[in-house]
């Protein structure tokens, strides 16, 4: 599974690049998602923009990601593909998640 993170200005930008979050990666994609949460940033970015399929397993990692940022910091979700979206929307999890278009790409330092 590969995720890779960059700041951008005080946000903390976590790229997941793969096609699928399902069952058979959700629970290695949560493991790593902590890890990389250690970095400190008040807003976190996850870029699901390469992301095409996402099942029940995924959005369960996503709500235990979601869960496990400290108090005052906040996940905010940017580049989902339309059935992504379909999914956020089919399960109301859309008023749960932030959740924007646009992924920031200026002022990127890799952070791991």
């Amino acid at each position: 599974m590969k995720l890779s993170a960059e700041a951008v200005d005080s946000s903390l930008v976590v790229r997941l690049c793969e096609s699928r979050l399902d069952a058979a990666i959700a629970i290695e994609f949560k493991d790593r998602m902590r890890e990389m949460l250690a970095y400190p940033s008040p807003h976190v970015v996850l870029d699901m923009a390469e992301v095409g399929f996402l099942d029940s397993s995924g959005l369960g990692a996503l709500v235990a990601v979601m869960k496990s940022l400290s108090p005052g910091r906040q996940l905010e979700l940017r580049g989902l593909s339309a059935n992504v979206e379909r999914v956020f929307r089919l399960t109301r999890m859309d008023s749960v998640f932030t959740i924007s278009a646009d992924v920031p790409r200026d002022g990127l330092r890799d952070v791991g």
